[in-house]
């Protein structure tokens, strides 16, 4: 199978384009050319699966003008993870929300040229909005952030217009995805640091429901998607949802205890005080299960940092 890859340096995307290089396809990853991330993506990808992958040196913003068969004559399946405006902040940026939406249906457009028949993109369970039971792929989105607006906005004219391209259109919903690589300030990573240096860590109330999603298990998702994917949306997440407290607690122990926290300092994010109690089921059917325990997953991450 030939895959494209936009944003193939990021966080799940270079996890990604390693996991679908070690399965023996071939990967083109699309990288922006002044990309800070293009070292995370050679730093994930060993040298005996390198002569399968492709790096094309290209903003995503440009795909519009660009006709990509220059760069990829022909693909069987697009995933696009690409997203402009990480950060809590910037999810609340309605023209930077609207303008990825944009660049991401040009993508779709460049899936086509080059005859992909599967074009996946990386949803959120910001999509969902504010929920207090499980979250279904039939569940109504009330999304209260830009972000998740956009995402669901994007989704819905992104199938629209697969079916007119005669692509199928997989939209994979992920929860909380952490690991090595993942952005320095999200709740993980600022823990583990603030704790092995002996510091204080100021939380919010995580009294929320969660669910922690590792980042090997999130590329095999994904990868299982591009294979085998069926048009329509599955939720990507973990078998194990508790109180986000627990959690915490947990990283702290692991961490050796060393340290302090506080509760109820940290402002709340862009999707206030939601809970993520996801069903997988969808994708369970596929023969994807996540197997990195929570446990493993933060000893792991423990070696990298």
């Amino acid at each position: 199978m030939k895959a494209v890859v936009t944003g193939g340096a990021g966080f799940i995307g270079a996890a990604t384009v390693k996991c679908l290089l070690e399965k023996g396809h071939e990967v083109w990853a699309v990288v922006r050319p002044d990309s800070p991330r293009l070292s995370n993506l050679w730093h994930q990808v060993p040298e005996e699966l390198r002569p399968g992958l492709q790096v094309i040196s290209l903003d995503v913003r440009n795909l519009a003008q660009e006709d990509f068969r220059k760069y990829c004559p022909l693909a069987d399946v697009w995933l696009h993870t690409s997203w402009g405006g990480p950060g809590s902040d910037n999810r609340k940026k309605r023209d930077m929300q609207q303008s990825n939406i944009q660049d991401s249906l040009a993508a779709v457009r460049a899936a086509a040229w080059i005859g992909c028949r599967r074009f996946v993109f990386t949803g959120s369970q910001a999509e969902y909005g504010i929920c207090y039971e499980t979250m279904g792929e039939d569940t109504p989105c009330n999304p209260v952030s830009e972000y998740g607006k956009a995402k669901l906005e994007f989704a819905n004219q992104a199938e629209k217009l697969c079916r007119q391209l005669s692509m199928d259109y997989v939209h994979a919903r992920l929860f909380s995805v952490y690991g090595p690589g993942d952005h320095p300030w999200t709740l993980i990573q600022s823990c583990l640091r603030t704790w092995q240096e002996g510091g204080e860590m100021e939380l919010g109330e995580c009294s929320q429901w969660w669910n922690f999603l590792y980042i090997k298990d999130a590329a095999k998702g994904l990868a299982v998607l591009l294979e085998k994917g069926v048009h329509g949306i599955y939720n990507l997440a973990g078998r194990d949802t508790r109180i986000l407290r627990e959690y915490v607690e947990e990283m702290y122990e692991l961490c050796g205890s060393k340290g302090s926290f506080r509760y109820g300092i940290h402002p709340q994010q862009a999707e206030k005080n939601a809970n993520l109690i996801p069903d997988i089921t969808k994708i369970l059917a596929l023969g994807w299960k996540p197997t990195v325990s929570f446990k493993e997953g933060i000893y792991e991450l423990l070696h990298c940092l």
